[in-house]
């Protein structure tokens, strides 16, 4: 649990096969959540990441639900999960706060705690975030959450289609 500058605080709760996660999934679907990312998925691509978000293997990853305190509401999603990154090994985030609830520094005092449940899994030095160059929200809570921007890139998503990202990186460890 963890609270920023301005005073929000969070608690990120694991991902769990309940219909509330899967609520959440699709809240977060719509096309103003979705117009960086490719657009609305269907119920099954819902379903399919859904499953998806119970990461399995040490080090392998975690999704979590975003819990606003004191109210205890669920207020969007959280995780990490291993890619790699230009012959790297690394972790990549992503998160999404449902409407009513953004502008409040939610996301990025959320970022600062996976990149704190990241870190202490010992595993990779760096946790990257690539949010759409044309996505200034997404880009505000990385430079909020203490990430470095490393330049624009190219990532591929959704699958098939190669989108103009920012490359932030914010440093879990030191090289060994």
């Amino acid at each position: 649990m963890s609270g920023g500058a301005s005073g929000v605080r969070v608690r990120l709760e694991p991902w769990e096969d309940s219909a509330s996660c899967r609520e959440l999934l699709r809240g977060v679907n719509s096309p103003e959540m979705t117009s960086h990312l490719g657009g609305p998925e269907s119920e099954e691509q819902i379903l399919v990441r859904h499953r998806h978000a119970e990461l399995t293997g040490p080090g392998a990853g975690r999704m979590y639900r975003i819990v606003l305190l004191p109210g205890e509401e669920t207020v969007g999603s959280i995780g990490y999960w291993e890619r790699e990154w230009r012959g790297e090994p690394v972790y990549e985030t992503g998160w999404a706060v449902l409407p009513p609830f953004q502008g409040r520094g939610i996301a990025a005092v959320a970022a600062g705690e996976v990149a704190g449940a990241a870190a202490a899994q010992r595993t990779h030095r760096y946790l990257h975030a690539y949010p759409s160059v044309g996505h200034p929200a997404s880009n505000g809570v990385c430079r909020k959450a203490g990430f470095t921007l490393v330049g624009e890139c190219e990532v591929e998503y959704p699958l098939g289609t190669m989108t103009r990202c920012n490359d932030w990186r914010l440093e879990l460890r030191s090289p060994s």
